[in-house]
Order: structure tokens, then C-alpha cells, then sequence
């Protein structure tokens, strides 16, 4: 092919070539290296460079991505970051678009982290039904951290400042290192057992997913989610996620956010105390209003319609003398009904029927008598009682026939 008939390309769409086919060939990789060069442009995006002892490649990290990194980079920091490789067409430079980043040697924690959320997430211990809500207005407040952590004292600060009238309870404890989470569980068994607090604030100050690393235990989870107290977790800064955030009931950005967010402002519930007593007072001025406007419309009425008393005495007489005949015929009715039901009642008397000549042979049996309603339940040699009208007497046959009834 002469050199006429080939394709001559400018630089751009080299470039773009190039760029077209590394993106082609490469998917996302995860490189290892040190910071160097790092800049934060005002715009939030990120540009850097990772070098080893066998070169270097430029990288961006663009803003919707960087703000979940959960720490500031600096040059001279070894990260471990997962990345699309492609080339940068108006430079002609390749470059990593960085999509996460974190910490060279993070990575097995991190993996560990990521499979305990599954794990709980899959058991529902994150789920909304299971967390308590928040009191408003607490009673007292406990406190779970280190006595020597800064975290404590930007919570007690910013709870003097709040609502200095809330008693503060602190169970102290570590909260980093192997044996932090014990310690934090078996602070959260004292607070349930002395029952002396409405919310726990369960806070520690900032720093790496290793000091982090006693709020993502397994077992300290469980008993978060198993505590009867409503539990504020405020662990680091804004940034960092460690499980306990999402096993509390509330999470809190920051301490000092945890403190905010159990501790109502002393001055903001003033004023709403202020507003209300306010709102009572118009609503019993307009009720008391009301109340005189109907007395005087009830006082003209009863000026104009007093009682006659000569009609309320006539009207009185004559429904005594109503009742009086009411009564009367009532009694009336009463006597007569109960003549009747005497009457009946005579008619239905057994000893009436003996007084016109019957009798009533009478069986003894189990110790019971028993009228003898058939011949069959005569029998011959047995002692009979036969109740007459003016008497009884007890007779013993000794033959019994049975005659055809007619």
C-alpha cells in the first residue's frame, strides 16, 4: 500500500482509539500503591497518582464516588483502590477512573465486614419493626464509651448546652481493641439491669476501620439488638458505617450528633412550654367568655318566665290525688290476681283429691318413696304406705291380681 492510499489519522482519533480499546480489553481492576501528588479541587472530584518502586499512573475519583471513601487521602498513603482503566484523550495520558478506595491491608477486614452485614441483614436484625423509637422527652440519658475518649467530653458538652436539667449516667468501657466488645456488651447489661436510663448513646471518636473495629463484632450486635433500652449509635465520623449503626434503633453521624439527637433543647422546650401555656390561657379566656354570654342570656329568660307558685301548688294536688287513684287501682288488680292464683292453687292441692275418697299407695325405694303408678309394681310381702285423706297406714299383700282395664 503506498503511502497515499493509507489512512492517516490525527492525533484525537488516535487517541480515541487507544482509549476505545483499553476500555475494551480491561474490566475493573483493583491496584495497590501510594498516594502521591493528591489534590481535592474545589468542584469535590479527586486527582492523583499511585506509584510503586516500578512506576506510577495517574487517577481521578470523581465526587458521587469519593464521598463514600470515609477518609481523606493524602500523598504517601498506601490505598488499595477498584478502578476502570482508560485514557484520557485530550492529554493522551492513561488514567484510572477510581470507583472505591480504601486502605492498603483493609481488605480481609473489609470482606469480614461485608459478610456479618449479609449474615444479619439476612437474620432481619436491621429491620425497621424491630427498633424502638426514641424518647422525646428522656428522663435520664446513659452513656457508653471510654471515660478517656474525646468523644465523651464533646457529648457531655453538647448535653450541658442542650438540656442541662437531664441526669447523665456513664458506663464506662473500652471501645478498641480485642477486648472492647465485651466490655461494651457487659456495660449494656448493667444499663438494662439498673433500669436507670430512657436512651443509651453508644459513642466513639473517628478513626480506621482497625479502631473502628469492636463495633462490627457479631455478638456485640445481638445484644444491641436484644437491648430493652433504645440505643443511639454515634461511632466516628459522619463517614464511617461500622454494624452497630445498623443494628441501633438511631444513627447518629458523629457523638455530638448522638447527643443532639436524644437530648431535647432546653431553651426550644421553654419556648414551646411558653406557646402552650399561652394557648391554654386564650382557650380559657374565650371558654370563661362563652360561659358568662350564656349566664346572662339564662338570667333574662328567668326573668321573664318565674314560677306561678298557686299553679304549682294546683298542679301539684292534682297529681297527688293521680297517683293516689293509681295506686288504688293497682292494689286492686293485686288483690285480684292473687285470689285467683289462690284459687288455682287450691284446686291443684293433693289433698283435695284424698278428700273425695282416693288414696296413694306408696313404694319405699332406695329409702325413697315413690307413688306406685302401675299393678305391676305391686309385689307380694312388700310393706306399702297407703296416704288417705285424714291419715296414712302401711299395708303388706299377700296375693295381688291384676284386673282387665275396661
Amino acid at each position: 500500500m503506498s503511502e497515499i492510499q493509507r489512512e492517516i489519522l490525527s492525533v484525537g482519533d488516535l487517541n480515541r482509539a487507544i482509549a476505545s480499546s483499553l476500555e475494551e480489553r480491561f474490566d475493573t481492576v483493583w491496584v495497590s500503591g501510594e498516594i502521591s501528588n493528591f489534590k481535592a479541587y474545589d468542584s469535590g472530584h479527586w486527582y492523583f497518582s499511585l506509584k510503586d518502586e516500578e512506576g506510577q499512573i495517574r487517577c481521578v475519583m470523581f465526587r458521587g464516588r469519593n464521598g463514600q471513601v470515609g477518609f481523606m487521602p493524602q500523598s504517601g498513603d498506601l490505598v488499595e483502590v477498584a478502578a476502570n482503566l482508560g485514557f484520557y484523550v485530550p492529554r493522551g495520558d492513561i488514567q484510572l477512573t477510581v470507583q472505591s478506595m480504601r486502605r492498603a491491608g483493609m481488605g480481609g477486614l473489609y470482606e469480614a465486614f461485608l459478610k456479618l452485614k449479609a449474615k444479619l441483614a439476612n437474620e432481619g436484625v436491621f429491620d425497621a419493626e424491630n427498633k424502638q423509637s426514641i424518647p422525646t422527652h428522656p428522663r435520664s440519658i446513659g452513656i457508653i464509651t471510654s471515660p478517656q475518649a474525646a468523644a465523651l467530653k464533646d457529648v457531655l458538652s453538647t448535653l450541658a448546652r442542650r438540656a442541662p436539667h437531664i441526669p447523665i449516667v456513664i458506663y464506662p468501657t473500652l471501645v478498641q481493641g480485642p477486648d472492647a466488645p465485651a466490655g461494651i456488651i457487659s456495660a449494656l447489661k448493667a444499663a438494662e439491669k439498673e433500669n436507670a436510663v430512657d436512651v443509651i448513646l453508644l459513642v466513639r471518636g473517628g478513626g480506621s476501620i482497625e479502631d473502628l473495629w469492636a463495633f462490627n463484632d457479631e455478638q456485640l450486635a445481638y445484644a444491641i439488638a436484644a437491648s430493652p433500652i433504645p440505643i443511639v449509635s454515634g461511632v466516628g465520623h459522619e463517614t464511617d458505617v461500622t454494624i452497630a449503626d445498623f443494628v441501633a434503633d438511631l444513627r447518629a453521624p458523629t457523638p455530638t450528633g448522638a447527643a443532639e439527637l436524644a437530648a431535647p433543647r432546653r431553651d426550644q422546650l421553654l419556648q414551646e412550654l411558653d406557646a402552650i401555656m399561652q394557648a391554654l390561657l386564650q382557650r380559657v379566656n374565650q371558654r370563661v367568655e362563652r360561659e358568662a354570654q350564656t349566664l346572662d342570656q339564662l338570667a333574662l329568660r328567668l326573668s321573664h318566665a318565674l314560677p306561678n307558685p298557686d299553679r304549682m301548688r294546683e298542679q301539684i294536688q292534682g297529681w297527688q290525688k293521680r297517683l293516689n287513684q293509681a295506686w288504688l287501682v293497682r292494689m286492686e288488680n293485686w288483690k285480684r290476681d292473687q285470689g285467683h292464683f289462690q284459687s288455682q292453687l287450691e284446686m291443684l292441692n293433693p289433698q283435695r283429691t284424698l278428700e273425695r275418697g282416693y288414696a296413694v299407695i306408696l313404694s319405699k325405694n332406695k329409702a325413697e318413696l315413690q307413688a306406685v303408678r302401675k299393678p305391676s309394681e305391686l309385689q307380694v310381702k312388700n310393706i306399702y304406705q297407703v296416704q288417705l285423706a285424714e291419715g296414712q297406714v302401711e299395708v303388706q299383700f299377700s296375693e295381688v291380681n291384676q284386673l282387665e282395664s275396661k
